[in-house]
């Protein structure tokens, strides 16, 4: 009987440890998980702080002296030539800004108008070009459609807006137009080669020298009747 009393007491002691640790155990998984986090915490390395965007400037990525810039088409077919004594690429408009410049645009045809000035400003491509100060473009003299010949066009002003895919030049300074030997001024300009209407703004002046008639030629000798 003493030994079956004995017996029992280390058991009941088992279960009354046991009980006291089922207690404590959440507490102590508790405490272990906020140890962990905690070192998480110090571990992990802290956010990196994004930059504020830096605002675009319009500043010059890259010169260029004495240079001169081809545009092709898809076919490889040159479209135009633009020669400076200096040029500055600005990448926030894509623009080049041009010292001194002389372009030379082919339309699709083949027709030749060059283009100078003090300071020019072109696009990516070429195809729009501002002119600044003793800005002249002149279209050369070539053939119509019916063979006929088309005088030389010239336009001078201290702006011209040119544009080369479309064949127009616009202004909205006074500008001198000349074609062949007429002359027209006004205070702005629109012009439009492709339906060749030249539209003068503000006080318009011309001047037209008559084309000269042919002579009619004499019969030959012996041919009279």
């Amino acid at each position: 009987m003493n030994a079956a009393r004995r017996s029992f007491k280390p058991v009941a002691a088992l279960r009354t440890a046991l009980d006291r640790a089922s207690i404590y155990l959440p507490v102590l998984l508790m405490g272990l998980l906020a140890l962990g986090s905690y070192w998480l915490v110090r571990s992990t390395p802290p956010p990196a702080v994004a930059e504020p965007e830096r605002p675009v400037r319009h500043e010059p990525d890259y010169f260029m002296r004495d240079f001169a810039v081809r545009n092709f088409d898809k076919d490889g077919k040159l479209t135009s030539e633009i020669f400076g004594t200096e040029g500055r690429h600005y990448p926030d408009t894509d623009t080049l800004e041009i010292d001194k410049p002389r372009i030379r645009s082919f339309s699709k045809d083949g027709k030749l108008t060059v283009a100078t000035a003090n300071t020019a400003l072109s696009n990516g491509d070429g195809s729009e070009v501002q002119l600044f100060g003793n800005a002249v473009v002149t279209r050369e003299a070539t053939t119509d459609a019916r063979g006929q010949p088309v005088p030389q066009m010239q336009f001078r002003s201290e702006f011209l807006h040119a544009f080369t895919e479309t064949e127009r030049v616009k202004s909205h300074k006074p500008v001198v137009l000349t074609r062949g030997q007429d002359q027209f001024t006004g205070d702005g300009m629109d012009y439009d080669n492709y339906d060749q209407v030249a539209n003068l703004h503000g006080r318009v002046r011309g001047i037209m020298v008559p084309t000269p008639r042919a002579v009619p030629t004499a019969p030959a000798p012996g041919h009279e009747r």
